[in-house]
């Protein structure tokens, strides 16, 4: 039986590495990489730096799989009178969930046609997976795919990471709730919809248009990371009515200077 391992590495720094994941990494035989395109090659590197770093017996081979196209536009607000309301909101969130299950499918078949090609009976394979592989990442979801396909038999265990909640709290030095009360983690574009109802603490994730600038003003506070845990790592915080529009124009600049970016952001609302 072919024997697949999802180890999350960290946030950025080859340091977030557990002790779980290093004795993980030394017993992986085929490390299968997911290649992103020029633009990212640094997150490539990094993954090389780690194996190099912890592997005592460097025996193991690296495959690359081409990612597939994702259409990142689809569901995305157009800006117009078209877009207000719920019918609308509810259009392009079936829009978007529509793009991310087609993308996942040609993952899927990607991923699968290198595990039956590279990965033998008896061998064990491996995802590195950027933060924690149960927090916004696909890598179980396309896994849970080609397992249902039934072309390619495989058992598979997680290595949970540190993850970019974790990772930004910790570089903030601030605690992620306060005392009693719950946390939300999610994503840009429902924060776009409104601050949720019966938390005051939201981690935000994905949110290529910095959706926390039209929240209406009520003592926002904001931790924001960009690329944390790494040598160009950008942090932060302070009200937002203060720091928003420098934290939109800090990203846009980091964006455009490597061609990716990674970042999430702590809200806090009231004192």
């Amino acid at each position: 039986m072919r024997r697949l391992l999802v180890i999350g590495i960290g946030a950025g720094d080859p340091e977030h590495v557990t002790v779980q994941a290093v004795r993980a990494l030394n017993e992986v035989d085929v490390f299968f990489v997911v290649e992103k395109g020029h633009e990212t090659d640094e997150l490539v590197r990094l993954r090389r730096e780690i194996c190099e770093r912890y592997i005592e017996e460097p025996s193991y081979r690296i495959v690359e799989i081409a990612d597939p196209p994702r259409d990142r536009a689809a569901g995305a607000a157009r800006g117009g009178p078209e877009d207000d309301g719920a019918a609308a909101a509810s259009e392009r969130a079936g829009a978007y969930r529509e793009a991310v299950e087609d993308w996942r499918a040609r993952r899927a078949e990607a991923w699968g046609r290198a595990l039956a090609a590279e990965l033998g009976e008896g061998e064990c394979g491996a995802f590195l997976v950027w933060g924690d592989p149960s927090l916004y990442d696909s890598t179980l979801a396309v896994l849970e795919r080609i397992r249902a396909a039934g072309e390619v038999a495989f058992e598979h265990e997680v290595i949970a990471g540190i993850g970019s909640v974790q990772a930004l709290t910790a570089r903030h030095g601030v605690p992620l709730n306060r005392v009693g009360r719950p946390v939300q983690i999610t994503t840009g574009r429902l924060l776009a919809e409104g601050f949720p109802e019966g938390v005051d603490e939201v981690v935000v994730m994905l949110d290529a248009d910095c959706s926390f600038r039209r929240l209406p003003d009520e003592g926002l506070e904001i931790h924001w990371g960009a690329y944390v845990g790494m040598p160009d790592e950008i942090l932060i915080s302070g009200p937002v009515r203060e720091v928003g529009e420098r934290i939109a124009r800090e990203r846009a600049q980091a964006r455009e200077r490597k061609g990716w970016v990674m970042d999430a952001y702590l809200l806090r609302r009231g004192s």
